[in-house]
């Protein structure tokens, strides 16, 4: 019996193991950190907790049915193992963290679809309480019912940004304004990459005229100059048109489009490649999520691109195991294939709508805060990298200064460490990639308990 491994049960890793399950030969493992199915995407109300989701998600709510529809037919025909942490990947073997307590599971295909965290680039006065990232301001709506604040500033350039400040109106919150950094020229240019997909086109516009419509203050390529508070974020500072604007509130969520989970990926020995548009780097495989080694990708660990690329990618990388493992295919690569590419040619056109803007770093003033684990500015970077003998890359500098090995392990700051590394040593990000944060075990903290092969409480 082989035994297929699949580490994140969102878009890609459901719709994987829906092609992978009752096939004879096969054995499905499907791990994943959540309590329950459904990644950030279609992240699910804590149980108990009575939300109007119909209310919250508006049309997408047709799309999270149709999710929970699969999942409760597809869960029960698998070792499904949820609130479980794959914290390492070595030789042939998952080192897993859960309910099991410390454990370890063998695989003859992994299928890796950790998705993507939020992209994020230090700003003055980001560290303070009432700070939230996108991401995270989605997470506490959709799964604790709770509000970030009772006037919420929504900032940066992102997808989630119109989305994000659309579902909190809905909740019954206030949008004091929405701050978008990417120039109206840059969204005019990215038109003819939308209109591959132009009725999600259509919902994205339809956002912003649902905040308009509803008074709230949009405004286009602005530059975000400070968080500011007296203990907690009371005012965004930005600049727009020439001139200093500053919009009160008691809460802020920001961010600048996503990351890949790539870490189990790179532990597994997958190589990387690096796109120098969206300047960042992704595991490497043939388009089918093939990685070598017995390793695939899908979703947007892979190529972001959404829950419905997640779902054609998930697909895909299934019809691939099944492939290599000599076992019959229920159905053609192609028609996924095709559906993927026209996903993907949307999300370049959204790459371009919502830049991620490389220069911020370079402006940056010392004192703002780089490495908020670790507590390490700016400006120590900065004069550890023009020191004579200094670190000249990102994981020497990294040693010499602490930045990145905090908790979040350079999630989050290590973009900014990158571009900030780039802006002194004269890399462009293009000719010459960005530097990345090797991955290293564990991916994430674990207990001094399961280090020390105690049983967990």
């Amino acid at each position: 019996m082989k035994r297929v491994a699949i580490v994140g049960a969102g878009p890609a890793g459901i719709a994987a193991a829906d092609l992978l399950v009752g096939r004879a030969g096969i054995s499905v493992t499907l791990i994943d950190e959540g309590q329950q199915p459904g990644g950030q995407i279609f992240r699910q109300p804590h149980p108990g907790l009575a939300s109007d989701m119909k209310r919250l998600l508006g049309a997408g709510h047709k799309r999270l049915e149709r999710f929970r529809a699969l999942c409760s037919n597809v869960l029960p025909q698998l070792d499904y193992r949820p609130r479980t942490l794959v914290w390492n990947v070595f030789g042939g073997e998952l080192m897993t963290l859960g309910e099991r307590g410390v454990d370890s599971l063998s695989y003859d295909a992994l299928l890796i679809a950790t998705g993507a965290t939020d992209r994020v680039l230090p700003v003055k006065g980001w560290t303070m309480p009432g700070v939230y990232t996108l991401g995270g301001a989605q997470i506490l709506l959709k799964e604790q019912g709770c509000l970030i604040g009772r006037q919420v500033v929504f900032c940066g350039a992102s997808p989630l940004l119109y989305l994000a400040a659309l579902q909190y109106h809905r909740a019954g919150g206030a949008v004091a304004a929405v701050l978008d950094t990417t120039p109206i020229a840059a969204k005019v240019k990215a038109i003819p990459r939308l209109l591959a997909l132009p009725g999600v086109l259509k919902d994205g516009l339809s956002y912003m005229a649902a905040l308009r419509l509803a008074g709230v203050p949009i405004v286009v390529g602005v530059t975000l100059d400070a968080f500011v508070g007296d203990g907690r974020a009371a005012e965004v500072r930005y600049r727009a048109g020439g001139r200093a604007h500053a919009v009160a509130c008691d809460a802020v969520a920001y961010g600048f489009g996503l990351r890949p989970e790539m870490q189990l990926a790179e532990l597994a020995d997958c190589a990387l490649r690096y796109d120098s548009f969206r300047r960042q780097w992704y595991p490497d495989h043939d388009g089918d999520g093939r990685c070598g080694h017995g390793v695939y990708v899908a979703g947007d660990v892979a190529q972001m691109g959404g829950a419905e690329a997640a779902v054609h990618s998930g697909r895909l990388a299934a019809l691939s195991i099944l492939a290599d493992l000599g076992l019959e295919a229920p159905a053609s690569p192609e028609p996924d294939r095709a559906a993927l590419a026209r996903q993907l040619t949307f999300q370049d056109g959204l790459g371009h709508a919502f830049a991620w803007p490389a220069a911020h770093v370079a402006g940056l003033a010392g004192e703002v805060m780089l490495c908020r684990c670790e507590g390490v500015s700016v400006g120590e970077v900065r004069r550890g990298l023009r020191s004579a003998g200094g670190p000249q890359e990102a994981n020497r500098a990294k040693a010499a200064t602490r930045c990145g090995m905090g908790r979040c392990q350079g999630r989050f700051c290590g973009p900014a460490l990158a571009e900030l590394v780039a802006a002194e040593t004269g890399a462009d990000g293009v000719a010459r990639p960005l530097d990345r944060l090797r991955a290293q075990p564990p991916i994430k903290p674990l207990p001094i308990s399961a280090v020390a092969g105690e049983p967990l409480a």
